[in-house]
């Protein structure tokens, strides 16, 4: 049977013929972009990554609002796993996405000041980048108390409902908020060509920056809003002119510094808070590494000690260390001081944009004014529906057996309503409701019971009516909202500012230990750094085979040294970043350190410490430049700088100086003088091209240029530029050709 079955299945005809299948049709790169790309990149602005003036993105909303329809608000705790399957008729993202959502909305995993989750068990932690959230059939969770202020109104149709992907059920477009959510936690998003950043402020600052904003316009936000305020704590280090940036058009950065404590009996610093934009692992990292390079000699051990109690990087000193000088270079070098980048990027009626934090504010007061019209409305609808019914009843009140009556004697069950309407006076719906009251309760007791709210309810309705004309009022009930938030759900600052002086900011020479050590330069790119007592009786260098030094000096450990390539870039290093060496050893190789070319040549090393000296460079077509040398101080420590001097042409030597001195010069035709540096204007631009100090003869060239002895009295000296080559006298010089 079944191989009859298989027979039959094979004879049908089977259908290969794809329509245009293999066919190749041109399209406009424009055409795809729009037809293709446009679409998930609206996609992923409008329902993903940008939050809305309600303060969440669609996959919070549609957590929250599964777990309060779960009954989740005052209820216990239930599995994460049936908040994550229940969410999924929301959300068709999947579970891991949803899980890892809910995860960071969680008092546990510590990221937002006013958590929307109460968790129970591992839920991870925002400072930490291996402390990973267990599996969500472990975890129990369900909404926090704040959340009260999040759907006390949503059954009043407060804010619109929209179908579900499946068309299943229904879920709100936004949350009905009482207060501006939107700036009370952080919120982080990166969409298809725009990102959101969003600093979470304190709850109470917010309220009354907002109260105070719903009756002025011109309110100074500042006066109330101290400033951003982070669930990790810290220090906020003040900067006025940059938080009134922030305020005003929703860019710029704050600084953040951990806080520590020192324990004095352990020797050992304790890291007990850290900047949200930061984790454990990668502080720990960090110093580590600046351990290994050398940078950091003060430290012997560092250890995440972080428990029940909270946060903690433990790291021990060395004997006789100064703890606040060493917190001072670790906020310079590491992330326990660093910068959160605000970009307040929103959806303001499905539109995204940067807003500063009062036109935010101001939105959202526009939003909330709405919400609480219609919760008005809705209210009043009800009293007035209300008032209808028992206005009907009234009529019956006094004749109740005549009603009585008129049922008993109809004949038809479709005719009492039609009968009682034409006797009282009354409509359908009134009429309705009459009917639907049970016979027990057609005695003047019950009626009179129900009848006498009818005062109450039309000086309800007048109230509410007059609520609904006055917007003033409706400014009442939201600020005695906010009130409201700010009694029940208010914190004192978690992070608090500092004011830096000169004194707070590391500063790297006057931390160096300053003492003379040997540098060696060889001609491979090998640099070495000796002390002068470890040369003393070892003057044998060992070099790879074939290599020579070619540059020495004695110089401070705070210099910076500058080294000249032949591809015409200049490479720098401060000196305290290389290790100290013996003679006995091959040295470290600059070139792999500082990514030079692998075949570029050394022309030249410079070695400074303030950036005062000057530099010339000579050119064998008799092209001269003087250069400032402070042209190549930069503020950060950049490695390279990439067109350091002219390559118009070809180069014979750099000289380096502080106080103008005499050079001298020969050329290919035996042509000797000398000349003072002084003669050469100094410039402050590295491209300049140069002036020539001499006018050539066709086809000749410099091929010496050097510091003059003045051992040969009889050479010319010129003393105006440029000098002509054949006024200067001949020389023995002869070309090795």
């Amino acid at each position: 049977m079944a191989k009859k079955k298989r027979e039959d299945k094979a004879e049908m005809p089977i259908n290969t013929h794809i329509s245009n299948a293999g066919i190749m049709v041109e399209q406009g790169i424009t055409d795809v972009l729009e037809k293709n790309y446009m679409p998930y990149a609206m996609s992923v602005i409008m329902s993903r990554a940008l939050p809305q003036i309600d303060g969440f993105k669609p996959s919070h909303r549609k957590i929250l609002y599964t777990m309060f329809k779960m009954g989740l608000l005052g209820g216990g705790k239930t599995k994460s796993a049936n908040i994550v399957g229940q969410t999924m008729r929301l959300n068709p993202h999947g579970d891991s996405a949803i899980y890892e959502t809910m995860v960071r909305l969680s008092r546990g995993y510590n990221a937002l000041l006013h958590y929307y989750v109460e968790s129970k068990g591992n839920f991870g932690k925002s400072f930490s980048r291996d402390m990973a959230y267990a599996a969500s059939r472990y975890t129990e969770a369900k909404l926090s108390k704040i959340c009260k202020e999040i759907f006390g109104d949503i059954d009043k149709n407060t804010v619109d409902f929209v179908p579900n992907y499946d068309n299943t059920t229904t879920e709100p477009v936004m949350l009905p908020v009482t207060f501006p959510s939107i700036l009370v936690n952080l919120n982080l998003g990166i969409a298809v060509s725009m990102a959101s950043s969003i600093c979470s402020f304190n709850l109470e600052e917010v309220c009354r920056t907002t109260i105070n904003l719903m009756y002025n316009e011109k309110f100074n936000i500042c006066e109330t809003l101290k400033g951003p305020d982070f669930a990790s704590g810290g220090f906020i280090i003040n900067n006025e002119v940059e938080l009134d940036k922030i305020y005003k058009t929703g860019r710029g950065s704050v600084k953040i510094r951990s806080r520590y404590n020192y324990d004095k009996s352990y020797n050992c610093i304790d890291i007990v808070e850290i900047p949200p934009t930061t984790t454990i692992e990668a502080i720990i990292d960090k110093v580590v590494d600046l351990v290994k390079q050398g940078k950091i000699k003060e430290i012997s051990d560092i250890r995440d000690e972080t428990g029940l109690s909270g946060l903690k990087i433990t790291i021990d000193l060395k004997r006789g260390i100064n703890p606040e000088r060493l917190m001072k270079k670790l906020y310079k070098y590491t992330t326990l001081e660093d910068n959160f980048s605000c970009n307040f990027n929103l959806l303001v009626d499905n539109m995204p944009m940067v807003l500063g934090v009062g036109d935010i504010l101001n939105h959202w007061i526009k939003f909330r004014i709405s919400c609480v019209k219609r919760r008005v409305k809705y209210t009043l609808d009800r009293y007035t529906s209300q008032l209808h019914l028992l206005k009907g009843l009234n009529k019956i009140l006094l004749n109740i057996d005549k009603a009585i009556k008129i049922i008993r004697e109809t004949e038809k069950d479709s005719e009492v309503e039609s009968n009682l309407m034409k006797s009282f006076t009354i409509d359908s719906i009134q009429v309705g409701f009459i009917c639907d009251i049970k016979l027990r309760n057609l005695n003047k007791e019950y009626i009179l019971n129900k009848i006498k709210d009818i005062k109450k309810l039309e000086d309800y309705i007048k109230d509410l009516t007059d609520t609904l004309e006055k917007e003033e009022r409706i400014r009442d009930i939201i600020k005695e909202e906010l009130e409201s938030v700010i009694e029940n759900h208010g914190l004192a600052r978690k992070s608090l500012f500092i004011y830096l002086e000169e004194s707070d900011i590391f500063d790297e020479k006057q931390s160096v230990e300053d003492y003379r050590v040997n540098i060696f330069l060889t001609k491979e790119g090998y640099f070495k750094k000796i002390l002068p007592q470890s040369i003393r009786g070892n003057n044998e260098h060992k070099l790879k085979p074939g290599d020579e030094i070619i540059d020495k000096k004695e110089v401070l450990n705070s210099s910076d040294i500058l080294i000249f390539g032949s591809s015409c870039n200049l490479y720098k290093f401060k000196l305290i970043d290389i290790q100290e060496v013996k003679a006995s050893m091959i040295g470290e190789y600059i070139k792999a350190k500082l990514g030079m070319i692998e075949d570029e040549k050394l022309l030249k090393m410079i070695v400074t410490i303030n950036y005062t000296e000057k530099v010339i460079f000579v050119y064998e077509n008799g092209k001269i430049v003087k250069l400032n040398l402070d042209v190549y101080k930069t503020k950060l420590n950049r490695k390279k700088i990439t067109k350091a001097f002219t390559d118009k042409y070809r180069i014979i030597g750099i000289y380096f100086f502080i106080e103008d001195k005499d050079f001298y010069f020969e050329t290919s035709l035996g042509k000797r003088g000398y000349i003072n540096s002084g003669l050469i204007e100094t410039k402050d631009s590295k491209g300049y091209t140069g002036v020539s100090f001499i006018t050539l003869e066709k086809g000749s060239i410099i091929v010496d240029f050097k510091e003059a002895d003045h051992k040969d009295k009889d050479i010319k000296i010129v003393k105006n530029i440029p000098i002509a080559e054949k006024k200067l006298k001949d020389g023995n010089y002869k070309m090795n050709i």
